[in-house]
């Protein structure tokens, strides 16, 4: 017969099996107007953490609001966080075609302070939320979303830091020198064809004149797109998985993140 101490440890055991199996992820679709056009973001949150927590906006590649830049928002919810993936080009605005994907961001890209009112669009629906510390936002990007992040910082958007995965590396302009402050994390391919060698050292340079508070990672022979496992798919000589970059550069997101909302 079992003893009382085994049937004990046994009825714990149940019980925490049971409080796990009830955590989940909760997902919400979050509609919202930018300049009377609708978009439509992914918000989702791990039930197993309570209360206000910090908030994290992710940004999608230049193919829109898919299941990866979804899968990326999971991933961060799973650490504690509220994520936020935004929706910058419009309600199911999403391609598998570069010509359309190309279209869709200069679109949005060809005028910065309207690429930078877009993102902010959607960082405030983020910080609006009842789940989210409005003073503990972040902001990660993927391709299109790196180069993204960095103009929100550059235009002082309301965010604490923010981490580019192969982005495109816009310089900071000399008119929003006084607006950079929050702190850049950039994780870079280092044989990413998007990104020449002279664009990465103008964009070092330009950050190095202003003592701005960032961290440049990059990987050696590695290109663009190195964390979608998709990316090989896509039929693009330049776009090319890195499962030891992608990683890396989740880890030093999280020590990121860490050191932002401490």
């Amino acid at each position: 017969m079992p003893s009382r101490a085994l049937l004990l440890s046994a009825g714990f055991l149940l019980a925490t099996i049971g409080i796990t199996a009830q955590a989940e992820l909760k997902k919400q679709a979050i509609d919202y107007e930018v300049d009377g056009e609708p978009h439509q973001g992914y918000l989702v949150w791990d039930d197993r953490f309570e209360g206000k927590r910090p908030g994290v906006m992710v940004v999608h590649e230049w193919w829109g609001l898919n299941d990866y830049a979804k899968y990326r928002a999971d991933e961060v919810a799973k650490l504690g966080y509220v994520a936020f993936a935004v929706d910058m080009y419009g309600t199911g605005k999403v391609t598998e075609t570069a010509d359309q994907a190309r279209e869709w961001m200069q679109g949005v890209t060809a005028d910065v302070e309207h690429w930078r009112q877009v993102a902010d669009a959607g960082l405030g629906q983020l910080k609006a939320h009842a789940m989210v510390d409005p003073e503990k936002v972040a902001a990660i990007g993927y391709c299109f979303g790196g180069g993204t992040v960095l103009q929100m910082a550059y235009g002082g958007l309301d965010v604490r830091g923010v981490v580019s995965f192969h982005g495109s590396l816009p310089s900071l302009p000399k008119d929003d020198e006084g607006k950079l402050k929050a702190h850049i994390n950039v994780e870079h391919g280092g044989a990413d064809p998007f990104v020449p060698a002279e664009q990465v050292a103008l964009f070092k340079s330009r950050l190095d004149e202003v003592h701005a508070d960032y961290q440049f990672h990059e990987y050696a022979g590695v290109k663009h797109s190195f964390t979608n496992p998709g990316a090989d798919k896509r039929g693009m000589d330049a776009l090319k998985y890195d499962a030891d970059a992608d990683r890396q550069s989740w880890e030093n997101m999280k020590a990121t993140l860490e050191r932002l909302f401490r």
